[in-house]
């Protein structure tokens, strides 16, 4: 975990221990816990989005669908010259 050991890990626990002490360091770890939760959840509605909307919003603009027709007809070309180069 990131290169830390065990007397690490026990160093720094033993610090928040000091800093928040023992009534206080539970709620900590559980805010944390939820903010890390909720920064994977962000992370993975924010990819949905990116997806979502290359597909929706490609589809939208002028000239889209024509160049992917051309790129399909220079990759049939592309495949025919391998084949007589053979």
């Amino acid at each position: 975990m990131f290169g830390l050991g065990t007397p690490e890990l026990i160093v720094i626990l033993g610090i928040a221990f000091l800093v928040f002490g023992g009534k206080k360091l539970p709620e900590v770890g559980e805010g944390l816990g939820k903010a890390i939760s909720s920064f994977k959840k962000g992370i993975k509605d924010a990819e949905g989005v990116k997806e979502s909307a290359s597909k929706g919003i490609l589809d939208d603009v002028p000239g889209v669908k024509e160049v992917a027709a051309i790129k399909g007809k220079v990759d049939e070309v592309k495949n025919l010259g391998k084949v007589f180069s053979k």
